[in-house]
């Protein structure tokens, strides 16, 4: 992949991240419209009653997404006495972007990985695991938090925040209609005519979430590689120094796994997600572009 510039690279990345997130919203409309549809009611009543709920559902995970990150990394804050370095380092490129100073969290594990979170000034978070703390030099840490500031400072964490939500919206419709499919005959007649109808209205329901989970997962993936790709020429903008950077992403790779993060979409936020390393059709599903290729255009700096 050739490295056009990171203004270029921003301009493009931003168009097409608004487009990707009008999205979400559009699928969710379309699977009311099939519903609808099927069960013959009128579309345009249940449009608002859909935007509303999600509205809410909205919402609610935006004020609380940074609870959920924390309990679902196992993460905690880093204090200024436990590790003056990591401090030093934030703070200097910090001041020198003009970049807000971020909290600063650390994983007790021993893979090589990080992410940032956050929604606003109060809410950025650096997030850095006790391996990569240790095992990376200087110049090469740097680079990783130079990464993450890149993500604040172009906003993706809010926008990767978002896509998780959606994501997370389709998922939630598709379980409730099967786990109902699943429990609704219990205790009523298997013959019943309504028993079937309801079954099968809640089957589509099922069908239609599930199609629209699928196209909503590829449009989240879609967002997260390019980010990616922006985020590693902000850290070489930033550092001045994307060799380090580089280096520092061969010694993640093969590392990062962190066995107490089981939930995939809170995984895609890290510098590096494994299933980005696999071949084939995997790949359409992989959050991050293979560190290979990052390496490469950051060696064209």
């Amino acid at each position: 992949m050739k490295y056009v510039g990171i203004l270029r690279q921003q301009s493009a990345n931003n168009a097409k991240t608004l487009l990707l997130l009008v999205l979400f919203p559009t699928l969710l409309l379309g699977i009311s419209w099939v519903v609808c549809a099927f069960v013959g009611e009128d579309f345009m009543l249940w449009a608002p009653v859909v935007l509303g709920v999600t509205l809410v559902w909205f919402l609610i995970a935006y004020a609380f997404h940074s609870t959920m990150i924390s309990s679902a990394t196992h993460s905690k804050p880093l204090e200024r006495r436990e590790n003056k370095r990591v401090y030093n380092l934030v703070e200097n490129l910090c001041m020198a972007q003009g970049v807000p100073m971020p909290k600063i969290n650390v994983i007790n594990d021993p893979a090589l990985n990080a992410f940032a979170s956050g929604i606003n000034k109060k809410s950025y978070t650096v997030t850095l695991t006790r391996g990569i703390i240790d095992r990376l030099d200087d110049a090469e840490l740097e680079g990783v938090i130079a990464h993450e500031l890149s993500h604040i400072r172009n906003r993706d964490v809010r926008l990767l925040i978002v896509s998780i939500i959606f994501v997370g919206i389709f998922t939630f419709i598709a379980q409730f209609a099967m786990r109902a499919l699943w429990y609704a005959p219990a205790g009523r007649s298997r013959n019943s005519k309504n028993d079937k109808g309801g079954g099968v209205v809640l089957l589509v329901i099922a069908a239609a979430a599930a199609i629209g989970y699928f196209f909503s997962l590829l449009l989240r993936f879609a967002i997260s590689r390019k980010r990616e790709y922006m985020a590693d020429a902000g850290a070489a903008e930033m550092t001045k120094n994307p060799a380090a950077l580089a280096m520092a992403l061969r010694k993640i790779s093969g590392e990062s796994k962190i066995t107490s993060v089981k939930r995939d979409d809170i995984a895609q936020l890290f510098i590096e997600h494994s299933l980005s390393k696999r071949g084939g059709f995997s790949t359409l599903f992989a959050t991050h572009p293979p560190i290979k290729k990052r390496i490469e255009i950051l060696e064209q700096f």
